[in-house]
């Protein structure tokens, strides 16, 4: 079984991350740049989430959130396409999608606000 059908433009998570949990900003990492491949080459791409048994915040704004800051969201509907996510997952990620479409309209807005509250934070 491979991991990224090309035929079909799929990412199978479970395969690519050798884990049924999706839950670091560094998995999340390797399917968005996997993502943004097909993205950049204009093609479609399914991301298939079948025996992937959890799946946290953290791994879907890494992987799906920071598409926003690269991609319009029409461009993101047209070109993605999330397979065998539970409906409790799909709820989790359409949290993260309005708050990365929310931060990524005003980020400098964002960012400033977050400077000012959090002045001894790292960047």
């Amino acid at each position: 079984m491979t991991t990224i059908n090309d035929a079909m433009n799929e990412i199978k998570i479970g395969d690519v991350l050798h884990s049924s949990f999706a839950v670091s900003t560094e998995q999340g990492e390797m399917i968005f740049k996997l993502i943004s491949n097909y993205f950049t080459q204009d093609n479609q791409v399914a991301v298939d989430f079948t025996n992937v048994d959890l799946i946290v915040s953290t791994f879907l704004n890494a992987a799906i959130g920071q598409l926003y800051g690269e991609y319009t969201t029409d461009y993101i509907q047209k070109h993605l396409t999330i397979e065998n996510m539970s409906n409790e997952d799909l709820q989790v990620l359409k949290l993260v999608t309005d708050r990365a479409k929310e931060y990524f309209k005003d980020k400098r807005g964002f960012d400033n606000v977050f400077k000012k509250n959090f002045p001894n934070a790292e960047e």
